[in-house]
């Protein structure tokens, strides 16, 4: 009974796992999930493994298989931990089969082909208890392998939809992309609206990817797959543009601005809160970069806002998704990028290097 009892609780543990995975359309707080167990020490490994290549593309195109990989992986275990689940349930009634069952590897082998399915019929059950758990255990196989399916069309969904719009972005703002460019490149003749219509653009696409990306957080190791793009750059250049309007600008298009920056706020916060991640309210570049960028767009022809006061706004601005932004590149792998990714390089952030001392001049020897 005590065997029955350990495949019951089991089962019912798989079951609610792959209910909140998968079913539940939103992250439950505090609870628990295999994916978070399997999923981010699997990337670390598999990031360390194929980061040491010289070859970018090749590089690239190894870490873009994780995210599939992953989606498998947890399939796998999903369907090992049910098919242990009734095999204990099963060994424990094993004389209820015709054959009896007469081993814990037997119970194994009739739980597995049942829930594939692939009975052979060799072991027959005939009693109502062993009926029962074939009958659901094969239903349950029928569910898991259509959960797989429906998961595997919605994930490529909302990786198409969210892929769409970095693309599109690449002609406003290069690859990899840059706020300065995206607001140069908006300013130039025949532009009229175009930086309102993308700032509205990208706060449906922030919302778009805070729902999909909450529901399903292995979304964020779906790379794209063109060079030199990441999703995780083009929001935090398009989140830099809309910084820099609201504050060093007097442009016309401050209000759709405003309602990108507030959305794609909403995002940094609770992907931070998603993945766990430690941030720091630190606005993360110089104010040297800040004043090369206000004057690219006094030149570009914006009515620029120059001072102490607006370098302290967009700082105040910045800090609240520059930390998530940077460490979300630097973890994912992204394709460096103008203000986001690895910014170890900064003055601040450099340590002092140790001066080689200069050989002593050889002297000359005489005999």
């Amino acid at each position: 009974m005590a065997e029955f009892t350990v495949g019951l609780v089991l089962l019912a543990a798989v079951l609610y796992d792959l209910f909140q995975s998968v079913v539940l359309p939103r992250p439950a707080a505090r609870k628990f999930q295999l994916a978070r167990l399997i999923v981010r020490p699997m990337w670390w490994t598999w990031r360390w493994l194929f980061m040491r290549g010289t070859k970018v593309e090749r590089t690239e195109s190894r870490l873009a298989v994780f995210g599939p990989i992953a989606l498998l992986t947890l399939f796998g275990v999903w369907g090992f931990a049910i098919i242990v689940a009734y095999s204990l349930m099963l060994d424990s009634i094993r004389d209820e089969f015709r054959p009896p069952v007469n081993d814990y590897l037997t119970s194994f082998y009739v739980s597995g082909t049942t829930l594939v399915p692939l009975a052979y019929g060799d072991f027959v059950p005939e009693i109502g208890l062993a009926r029962a758990l074939i009958f659901l255990e094969s239903a349950t196989g029928v569910g898991v392998a259509a959960l797989a399916i429906t998961l595997l069309f919605e994930l490529y969904g909302s990786f198409r939809a969210r892929e769409e719009p970095v693309v599109a972005l690449d002609a406003l703002a290069g690859a990899p992309p840059s706020a300065v460019q995206l607001l140069e490149t908006a300013a130039q003749r025949g532009m009229d609206g175009i930086l309102k219509e993308t700032f509205d653009e990208w706060r449906k696409w922030s919302a778009m990817v805070l729902e999909s990306h909450l529901a399903y957080p292995l979304l964020v190791y779906f790379r794209s797959s063109h060079d030199n793009e990441a999703w995780i750059n083009s929001f935090g250049a398009v989140m830099d543009a809309a910084a820099l309007v609201m504050t060093s600008t007097d442009d016309n298009s401050k209000g759709s601005a405003k309602l990108m920056f507030m959305v794609g706020n909403h995002f940094v916060e609770d992907i931070t809160w998603a993945l766990r991640l430690k941030t720091t309210p630190d606005a993360i570049i110089e104010r040297s970069e800040y004043t090369a960028a206000v004057a690219r767009m006094k030149a570009a022809g914006y009515n620029v806002i120059e001072g102490d006061a607006a370098w302290d706004n967009f700082s105040h601005y910045r800090a609240k998704y520059a930390s998530t932004l940077n460490l979300l590149a630097q973890m994912l792998a992204a394709p460096p990028a103008q203000w986001v990714g690895d910014r170890s390089y900064l003055p601040h952030r450099q340590r002092p290097r140790r001066q080689r001392a200069s050989p002593a001049p050889a002297q000359s020897q005489t005999g």
